[in-house]
């Protein structure tokens, strides 16, 4: 038959050109004929005798001709944007109802968590399985509106309860079908990933309860992965509905997100969940206790005085209207009401139950870790704990520093290369690279140093103690000298820490500052504190800050600045951290603790400034303004972590 108009037919040329150069067998005789007459027997054999021989070949010739298949593309270790996967109008979305294994609202049915999934079409169209970025987070649906009223009055006497209820707000519920969030979409759709995203529980659209840092909320995540590995099930309705699979993946999960989303990457990895290959929380709150107290001491969070862990629960409960009361009555007003302490700030079981450092144990993702220095929400601390852990554990790890507040991703280059070896299994070396990036100063936001690791290895602790000089500046030097003495400030919340920091003469703190820097000092790693004090009453709070001085006026972020970091303690659980002990007004005794862990530059010209104060305006309770704390330097000194140690600095004091 011939066949008039359009292209070429690949089979017909196909043909003529295997049977004009290969040797084919006649029929009659099968004795090889030579190619010269291949021609003239087109038309001599039966097609039934033929066809067995052409059919593999047509089908080869055939698929060749199609156009190439999409698929991710890699280039230095990172998976490249590709253009069949790039335009959104294409993408595949929806959503759906993972069914979990637990019923934290208490209907007597398993809650089912409301999920969404953008995937490039060829997942569909051609068979493609790619591997996910999940996030999930319990903001996506609404939060509560309102100002101070929703935070704790801190204007109270320690060990008292605040004067007054906070109130608890109603969060109007935006859920949304069939799209959750957009986050993270244009950055790994186009580079050869499925996003998906979930509610946190009893947020939004997502059934149960919201506990903040409770088991369910590690749960969840992991049955949305058990889903994509078709270990757990998935319908098309919050009840009932058809079942739908993840057929599209290939069941390789990493996750990421910032603050409470990045908390939630850590809590599924703490199960242990299968298909879980790589984690990058962005300063998560890795434990409830440490977000909201300091060894002992009722704190707020930068920037929220007077929240704890109640008014985030209300802040995000925008789950289903009928279920919240009940929610209430169990989670905040039972098992929070009772676990939380704002009396003592002791640690406690319920607290040990919301710290992801004791469920550690389980967990087996690849860890980059990413946070900022100057982070005075979700504070260092909850980075360096996690990191050291997991390295401690043989986890591939690596971790990112910055100087700047809350938030902060790694650059892309680093998180590209972490998904592209652990989700892609591409064998880039990420494993082989630096363990610690730090950006050393605000100028070189994305230019990080690397580090073998951090806290730089060639750090090593040099010890400075005090000596007498209020209520001026006392000194800050290597040795500790014999007639030190006592001094005493009186507490008075009205200050800030910067007023305090820059005031030549005041009663209200007690300031050692060093000799002036002839030379940059680099410090890397955990300042650690003792302070021998006593109080004029049995409970005070104590704050201690490392600033550098001479001070910046005028400056808008002259706190940040000037700071180098910092730390807040209760005498009274000077021995234990989970039970306060009743020390007489008077008596003396040792306060250790860490400062925030910290890696910056102090340059030549600089002093280094020991801050001691006690109540902090903008962190702490307000108690009455008189109460004096007594100050024994003898007993008083600061660690810092310093490149080139006691040497190092000594010749940065000296001038020589």
């Amino acid at each position: 038959m011939m066949i008039r108009g359009g292209p070429p037919q690949p089979w017909r040329s196909a043909i003529r050109v295997i049977l004009a150069t290969s040797e084919v067998s006649h029929p009659a005789n099968n004795l090889p004929l030579h190619p010269a007459a291949a021609p003239k027997i087109l038309s001599c054999p039966p097609m039934k005798t033929i066809f067995p021989i052409l059919l593999p070949l047509l089908l080869s010739v055939t698929l060749t001709a199609q156009p190439e298949k999409a698929q991710p593309v890699f280039k230095d270790g990172e998976a490249q944007i590709v253009p069949a996967f790039e335009d959104a109008a294409d993408w595949i979305r929806h959503d759906l109802f993972v069914e979990t294994t637990f019923d934290s609202d208490g209907d007597g049915k398993p809650d089912r968590m409301h999920v969404d999934v953008t995937r490039p079409k060829q997942t569909e169209t051609a068979g493609l399985k790619l591997p996910v970025i999940y996030a999930t987070s319990p903001y996506y649906s609404g939060v509560a509106e309102g100002g101070r009223e929703l935070f704790w009055n801190v204007r109270h006497e320690l060990g008292a309860a605040a004067p007054n209820d906070h109130v608890h707000p109603e969060v109007t519920r935006r859920g949304k079908r069939p799209v959750i969030s957009n986050s993270e979409v244009d950055k790994w759709v186009p580079r050869g990933y499925i996003v998906v995203h979930s509610c946190s529980p009893g947020t939004g659209l997502s059934q149960g309860s919201p506990t903040v840092g409770g088991e369910n909320e590690s749960l969840a995540p992991k049955a949305v992965i058990d889903w994509l590995n078709g270990r757990a099930k998935g319908y098309t309705e919050p009840t009932g509905g058809e079942e739908v699979k993840a057929y599209w993946t290939t069941g390789k999960v990493g996750m990421t997100g910032t603050s409470y989303n990045g908390t939630l990457p850590l809590a599924a990895a703490t199960t242990g969940v299968e298909g879980l290959e790589a984690i990058i929380p962005i300063a998560p709150n890795t434990s409830y206790y440490h977000y909201y107290r300091s060894n002992g001491l009722v704190r707020s969070p930068g920037g929220y005085l007077g929240e704890d862990l109640d008014v985030l629960y209300d802040f995000i409960h925008s789950g289903a209207e009928d279920k919240r009361a009940r929610n209430n009555r169990v989670v905040r007003d039972t098992e929070m009401k009772n676990g939380m302490d704002r009396i003592t700030g002791d640690y406690n079981d319920f607290w040990a139950g919301r710290d992801y450092l004791t469920h550690m144990p389980k967990m087996k993702a690849a860890l980059l870790m990413s946070h900022g220095f100057n982070d005075w929400n979700v504070m260092p601390e909850h980075s360096y704990r996690i990191y050291n852990k997991a390295r401690e554990m043989g986890l591939p790890t690596q971790i990112y520093y910055h100087q700047n507040g809350h938030g902060g991703p790694p650059p892309l280059k680093m998180m590209n290369r972490w998904f592209t070896r652990y989700l892609h299994g591409e064998e880039n070396g990420v494993e082989n690279d630096p363990k610690a990036w730090i950006t050393r100063e605000r100028a070189e936001r994305d230019e990080p140093t690397p580090y073998a690791d951090y806290p730089n290895p060639q750090a090593t602790d040099v010890t400075l103690f005090p000596t007498a000089g209020a209520p001026g500046h006392g000194g800050l030097g290597l040795e500790q000298t014999r007639a030190t003495g006592r001094e005493t400030l009186t507490d008075n919340y009205s200050f800030k820490a910067e007023a305090l920091a820059a005031a030549e003469l005041t009663e209200h703190r007690l300031i050692y500052v060093s000799p002036t820097l002839t030379e940059d000092i680099h410090l890397s790693g955990t300042p650690k504190v003792t302070v021998r004090m006593a109080a004029s009453k049995p409970r005070a709070n104590l704050s201690v800050y490392l600033v550098s001085l001479p001070w910046e006026e005028g400056r808008r972020t002259v706190i940040t600045d000037n700071l180098i970091t910092r730390g807040w303690a209760d005498f009274r659980n000077h021995n234990d951290i989970r039970k306060e002990e009743d020390v007489k007004p008077g008596t003396f005794v040792d306060v250790s603790f860490d400062l925030m862990p910290d890696d910056q530059l102090l340059r030549a010209g600089q002093q280094i400034g020991l801050l001691i104060f006690s109540s902090d305006k903008e962190f702490t309770l307000w108690p009455e303004p008189g109460t004096e704390l007594t100050v024994d330097l003898a007993g008083t000194s600061v660690t810092l972590p310093v490149l080139g140690g006691k040497q190092a600095l000594g010749k940065a004091f000296a001038g020589e």
